[in-house]
């Protein structure tokens, strides 16, 4: 009997990073695979808005150059971070504290104490681990060659024994890579206690027990200043949950990411990141404009072009619609973010920082010069300030955001342009506990699921999720086995140049 003709060995529904991440492991391993996304464009939630020269992120959540699939994914070599400047400034009493910068300050005394309390770990190694991302204004940008050409994926061994979080692997040193996240005039102490959560296995956070970040600040008897002035304004901002109730496993994650890393923006605009991705698969992989209505393990039916047949199906939506596609699997609950895009000819002066407010004295969780960070994301002679208010939509948001920016940055915001205020209400998925950090991706022979809700809620998560399911795929597809190629997918391709 001869075996039916299939259009495509596998189906992604959704190009977000986590469905463009997969597909390039697949088509790397000589799997022939289309990219199937219902919006005229990729990305997903990783979106950036151009208005009159200007690029703005529609949730504006920073990445670390620390994240391990940043440097471990094919598809990013040509990606460009920009780094904010090491720490961040807290906002308190009319000033800003300087929290792991240069030396003084009681932001920096405050840090001490919270490192020190998150993590008992060992002595550090004489180095940090490297970054493997490009890090543009900390060292010059490597060639390709230098990440080392990823080949093609197999399923083997080396996936089983993956520990329950990618922390990746240590990797060689990169020519003139240096990570030194919090400034050479950093008090010593502080510098070891951060080196100490920066190589702090995993294994060890996650062997500690899991309770609401917030109970389990409290219950390590960490002192009120340190809580309320430095450590929850910051993984706030790090988990996008105000009132911390992450698991407290995942928040050990996030500070360890901060320690031995930086924050940074990919440089353009979030955007950038899943075009990249887009650009670097086959021509003819992805597919936008095509909405999927239905999959099963050999086929998915769309509502423009009927059914594609196929051997394998990888949903790579955001959860809701992943749990609409495939009925029973748990949808979380979601922290909302709105993002503020302001601009102004006379910027605030903050040397590229994060500012956090420790007072919480108005709506904005985090705001930043933008502009600073990354000039490419406004004219020239325009600056943009980017501000992050959590939690649900709030009427007259705008006002209450300018009022509280004039306090942060001790200027007056009356003259400043709203660009735009983006509301997503399903920003990033919660991690209350108990949270699994790796959930399945297989669902059953032919039928997998990937994305930010199967591992944290991280770009991270996003890429290490793709991984672990493109390696699902290809463990039950067979490398060995002759892929059908017949039928071209009848959809309108998006170019891969």
């Amino acid at each position: 009997m001869l075996e039916p003709a299939y259009q495509v060995d596998v189906v992604v529904v959704g190009a977000g990073v986590a469905g463009l991440s997969a597909a390039h492991r697949l088509t790397s391993a000589g799997v022939k695979t289309a990219v199937l996304e219902a919006a005229p464009f990729v990305g997903g939630r990783m979106s950036t808005e151009k208005v009159d020269g200007f690029r703005l992120d529609r949730i504006g959540q920073p990445l670390f150059t620390s994240y391990p699939q940043l440097g471990h994914s094919p598809g990013l070599d040509a990606l460009v971070l920009r780094p904010f400047a090491p720490g961040v400034l807290l906002h308190s009493d009319g000033r800003h504290h300087r929290a792991g910068g240069p030396a003084g300050g009681g932001g920096t005394r405050s840090a001490l104490h919270a490192v020190r309390a998150f993590a008992s770990a060992p002595r550090p190694p004489a180095a940090l681990p490297k970054v493997r991302a490009r890090v543009r204004a900390l060292r010059p940008v490597p060639p390709a060659a230098a990440y080392g050409a990823p080949g093609a994926l197999v399923a083997d061994e080396r996936f089983a024994a993956e520990p329950p979080f990618d922390a990746g692997p240590p990797g060689r040193p990169l020519p003139g890579d240096r990570v030194q996240p919090f400034g050479i005039g950093t008090p010593l102490r502080l510098r070891a206690a951060l080196s100490r959560i920066a190589t702090t296995p995993v294994e060890r956070l996650l062997a500690r027990p899991e309770l609401p970040a917030a109970q389990a600040l409290a219950a390590r008897g960490l002192p009120a200043r340190t809580v309320d002035g430095f450590l929850r304004p910051l993984l706030a901002a790090l988990l996008c949950d105000p009132d911390l109730t992450t698991s407290s496993r995942c928040a050990d994650l996030a500070l360890r990411a901060f320690a031995s890393g930086r924050l940074c923006l990919p440089e353009g605009g979030a955007d950038v990141l899943p075009e990249l991705l887009a650009a670097s698969l086959p021509a003819g992989t992805v597919h936008t404009g095509v909405r999927v209505t239905s999959v099963a393990a050999n086929a998915v039916t769309t509502a423009e072009h009927g059914v594609i047949r196929c051997r394998a199906v990888l949903v790579a939506t955001g959860a809701r619609s992943a749990a609409e596609l495939l009925p029973g699997l748990r949808v979380p609950d979601f922290h909302p973010v709105t993002v503020l895009h302001h601009t102004t000819d006379e910027p605030p002066a903050t040397g590229g920082h994060l500012l956090l407010d420790s007072e919480r004295g108005g709506p904005v969780a985090h705001t930043a010069v933008i502009s600073t960070v990354d000039p490419s994301r406004a004219p020239a002679g325009r600056a943009l300030v980017s501000s992050t208010v959590l939690g649900p939509a709030r009427a007259c948001v705008d006002d209450a955001v300018r009022r509280h920016l004039a306090r942060l940055y001790g200027v007056s915001t009356a003259r400043w342009e709203t660009l735009a205020v983006h509301h997503t209400p399903e920003a990033v998925p919660a991690m209350r506990p108990p949270h699994d950090l790796r959930r399945p991706v297989r669902l059953l022979a032919g039928l997998y699921v990937c994305g930010d809700h199967r591992d944290t809620s991280t770009l991270q998560g996003a890429l290490h999720s793709a991984r672990r399911a493109a390696a699902a795929i290809l463990g039950d597809l067979g490398t060995g086995r002759p892929m059908h190629t017949s039928d071209p997918v009848p959809t309108t391709s998006r170019a891969a140049a």
